[in-house]
């Protein structure tokens, strides 16, 4: 039998799950510029996962609301999993490859986002230390070696799936 008192006084783990997406146009990548911390980073348009939402819609939510691009994932690029120095706890990250079906310049973005911006992959490796994770980079990397798994990879058991 186990001791209810260990049970009840250890932190249940969760890490903090998220999506993002590589957007290309030519040699360019959708990029948002962002203020975390008091830190100005660039990032994927990237975010959390919200409950009942299905992978494929937040990522293409996190891109509308941080960049007014409207965007279609088309390939899983992979998952992967960090600590991150930002808060120190554990992210999984589910990278998206996706395509540009528009834009809306009015569109008010995200809090904290100053504004989304196309730069090249050597633009990106310049920012340094101003990316806000190592993720940012091995995105495109795997994106710019062709690594494409089909979204039917992933299975979503919610009603209100937006799966294509």
């Amino acid at each position: 039998m186990a001791d209810s008192s260990l049970i009840t006084s250890r932190a249940v783990w969760c890490p903090h799950v998220t999506v993002a997406c590589v957007v290309a146009d030519g040699n360019r990548f959708l990029m948002v510029e962002e203020e975390v911390n008091g830190r100005l980073v660039y990032n994927q348009p990237a975010g959390h996962l919200d409950d009942r939402e299905s992978l494929v819609t937040a990522a293409a939510r996190e891109t509308l609301e941080e960049t007014g691009w409207t965007v279609v994932p088309e390939h899983l690029i992979g998952v992967h999993q960090w600590r991150s120095t930002e808060h120190g706890d554990g992210v999984v990250r589910f990278s998206f490859a996706a395509r540009a079906i528009g834009h809306d310049p009015a569109r008010t973005l995200d809090e904290g986002i100053r504004r989304a911006l196309w730069l090249t992959r050597d633009e990106i490796v310049a920012l340094g230390d101003r990316l806000r994770s190592p993720l940012v980079l091995m995105s495109i990397d795997a994106w710019l070696s062709g690594q494409r798994h089909p979204l039917a990879l992933l299975h979503s058991l919610l009603a209100e799936d937006a799966y294509p």
